[in-house]
């Protein structure tokens, strides 16, 4: 069975509601530096995402691939801007970022309200 990343998303989100309830300093720290550095400024928030997304392919986080994929369908990525990313983690990562890669298209293949997204 494959996973899901909407499924996967869903899941992570109630989790983090609860912390928002039972750590909430960590929580609204977590948030503030987080809106703090996905802010448009010299690198787009696109450009941003982007590095965040090759973070969490090299990392094989599942969560990440699918909360950053989403951001991305939202702020436009175009499938080519997804791809020379994901080259590029391939070539720093090897196989595993690779691996990692393919599950991205995933991720976006799954989540694109489009299918004029996955060809574009």
């Amino acid at each position: 069975m494959s996973k899901s990343f909407v499924q996967i998303t869903t899941d992570v989100s109630r989790a983090l509601e609860s912390m928002r309830t039972e750590v909430p300093d960590t929580m609204q720290g977590f948030s503030a530096m987080a809106k703090a550095s996905m802010k448009a400024g010299a690198l787009s928030a696109l450009d941003k995402e982007l590095i965040a997304l090759a973070i969490g392919v090299t990392s094989r986080c599942d969560a990440c691939v699918g909360f950053h994929v989403k951001a991305l369908i939202r702020l436009g990525v175009t499938r080519d801007q997804l791809m020379e990313t994901l080259a590029v983690c391939t070539y720093m990562g090897g196989g595993p970022a690779l691996m990692y890669a393919a599950e991205a298209v995933r991720a976006f293949e799954e989540m694109s309200p489009t299918r004029e997204n996955v060809t574009a």
